[in-house]
């Protein structure tokens, strides 16, 4: 490839912003002539640091996007601490089983018992896939609704969190909701109702619920719109934070 003609392909490529095939291009037809390989080969060399680079500025802009509290992988989960929860079924979640049926996810139990820490990896396995996720407070998520109401907004936020591909709403019942606060989350999650997949993590049982938004009628039909064909996981193990704490204490 002589000068010129290498000249007016960077300014192509540069068109077409295509910044990492701009960047790499003497790099990579000096391989391909050293190589002798073929123009395909070199052409898919050349894409393929382009797709790569992609790929991974699109994972950390969604991990950014998500705000997760922690970046807690699934493979830092110590499953030893949780001999009740099937580590496989876990792992069958993570490839995505779920988000490709819709199907919502909520881990029940106390504080300490990693439910969060689940929640955060399941969440961190979407983005690796392309998933745009967002992770949220029970409460946080309230606050903000009520805010883009006072502004008159809240139809444009309501939509952004319908657009999520995958929504986390963490800590969910650790403090009760007003009766206007109640309404505009079960709005977010009627939206969502079996078009988008939506994780919970709560230390209420479905028959607390009632504690935590107020309205027996209103607990019923988020219930069903939630709990409809999802996956509901005990984790009835003792909290790993409290063990880890008296193994500290006690120098065990």
């Amino acid at each position: 490839m002589n000068a010129g003609m290498a000249a007016i392909l960077q300014e192509n490529l540069r068109f077409l912003k295509l910044s990492t095939m701009t960047k790499n291009l003497e790099n990579v037809h000096r391989q391909a002539l050293e190589n002798k390989l073929s123009y395909d080969e070199f052409l898919l060399n050349l894409t393929e640091i382009e797709v790569q680079i992609r790929k991974d500025n699109g994972r950390k802009r969604r991990i950014r996007e998500a705000a997760f509290p922690l970046h807690k992988p699934l493979e830092t989960f110590k499953f030893e601490a949780a001999p009740d929860l099937d580590a496989r079924f876990i792992n069958d979640l993570a490839s995505g089983s779920y988000l490709k049926k819709n199907k919502n996810i909520i881990f029940l139990g106390k504080s300490g018992t990693g439910k969060t820490h689940l929640a955060t990896a399941l969440g961190i396995e979407a983005c690796d896939q392309g998933v745009r996720t967002r992770f949220v407070t029970g409460c946080g998520l309230v606050n903000e609704l009520t805010e883009a109401r006072d502004e008159k907004r809240l139809r444009i936020l309501i939509k952004r969190y319908f657009n999520y591909g995958l929504l986390i709403i963490d800590e969910l019942g650790y403090v009760p909701f007003s009766k206007e606060g109640a309404e505009l989350l079960f709005q977010v999650i009627g939206e969502r109702n079996e078009r988008k997949p939506v994780i919970i993590t709560t230390n209420k049982g479905f028959g607390d619920w009632t504690q935590i938004f107020g309205d027996s009628s209103l607990t019923a039909a988020l219930l069903d719109r939630v709990t409809h064909k999802a996956h509901v996981i005990n984790c009835s193990w003792q909290s790993y934070r409290l063990s880890e704490s008296l193994k500290s204490k006690y120098g065990e």
